[in-house]
């Protein structure tokens, strides 16, 4: 294995380390708001869940990334390196700034980028954006119904019951749950993004052949690898965004809190299981948009809620072009 092809592999797993501590925020911004565990404590949480995900989900995203997103023959180590430029850098940008965009669709989007400035627009696979675009919109959109209607089944079962600090009691013991559920979907699907940009780095280089399917194979060590990375870069956590998913778009008690999460956690075991690399980000916002809805409408800070959805949309173009133009001095010496 080169030298290259080693460098690359640790820049991919820097940025799996960015994206657990630019998203830890998404796995303990509900539990740390309602005050059920410490920002210490939900971290180390968070983190456990994050690296044992690998033991209950498949290989179903990374393949998608490696082999449905840019047509993997047409990569070099140079498209790749620079997609991975423009991901981080689109994440450092909108960590600094607080909001909570997607280090998912950053990737996708950095290497489409790089890919298109090498090969032109053909570069892409067309079916494969098709099925991210569409999860662009519905994650959000199951995520805040679910909410919803559990955070509706819970007001429904349990407004005739007065004893209120009781309840609540029982509601931070299910956000341990939910939390650990949640944290369990942001490991196995955010993960396997960078298992499949490896994948795909050593295919380019000769050390993986495509499987019968047309797919690439995703070997023990790189699994093992991505989530002990993205584990540790949620428990450094990344608290600027803590705050605006905790306390900013809605005030949260445990039982709104437990039932985002859960909604969450629900829409990231189905888009996993189904291959599908969505966004934790988008799915936690809208299940917290939600459980706001719930208590009327202006509850809801409307105004972060925009800002959070226009970093949404401008993420994949935004480190599209980053990584369009880090791949120029790359063709300039071709």
């Amino acid at each position: 294995m080169s030298l290259a092809v080693v460098l690359i592999i640790a820049v991919a797993l820097s940025f799996d380390f960015f994206n657990g501590f630019h998203d830890a925020a998404n796995s303990i911004a509900t539990v740390v708001s309602t005050r059920v565990l410490t920002p210490r404590q939900a971290v180390a949480w968070a983190a456990i869940f994050n690296f044992v995900a690998f033991l209950i989900f498949g290989t179903h995203v990374a393949k998608t990334i490696a082999s449905d997103v840019v047509n993997s023959d047409l990569l070099t180590n140079a498209v790749i390196f620079s997609g991975l430029l423009g991901a981080i850098a689109w994440d450092v940008l909108t960590w600094y700034v607080g909001l909570p965009t997607s280090s998912s669709h950053a990737l996708v989007g950095g290497l489409a980028g790089a890919a298109v400035a090498k090969s032109g627009w053909a570069a892409l696979i067309g079916s494969g954006f098709q099925k991210i675009a569409v999860f662009i919109v519905m994650s959000p959109l199951i995520g805040l119904l679910l909410a919803f209607t559990i955070m509706t089944g819970i007001y429904w079962a349990f407004h005739k019951y007065r004893k209120v600090d009781k309840l609540n009691r029982g509601f931070r013991r299910g956000q341990l749950l939910s939390a650990a559920a949640f944290s369990l979907g942001h490991g196995g699907n955010d993960a396997q993004k960078t298992m499949g940009v490896i994948a795909v780095l050593l295919f380019v280089n000769g050390h993986l052949a495509k499987a019968a399917d047309g797919t690439i194979p995703i070997p023990l060590w790189i699994v093992l690898s991505a989530h002990t990375a993205i584990g540790l870069g949620t428990l450094f956590g990344g608290w600027r965004i803590v705050h605006t998913m905790g306390s900013r778009i809605t005030k949260l008690q445990p039982a709104g809190g437990m039932a985002a999460e859960t909604a969450a956690a629900i829409t990231l075991f189905f888009a996993t299981y189904s291959g599908v690399p969505v966004s934790t980000t988008h799915t936690i916002t809208g299940a917290i948009v939600g459980v706001g809805t719930t208590q009327r409408l202006s509850a809801v800070r409307w105004g972060v809620a925009s800002r959070v959805v226009w970093a949404w949309v401008l993420t994949i173009p935004g480190a599209f072009l980053i990584s369009y133009f880090a791949y120029l001095p790359f063709r300039a010496l071709s």
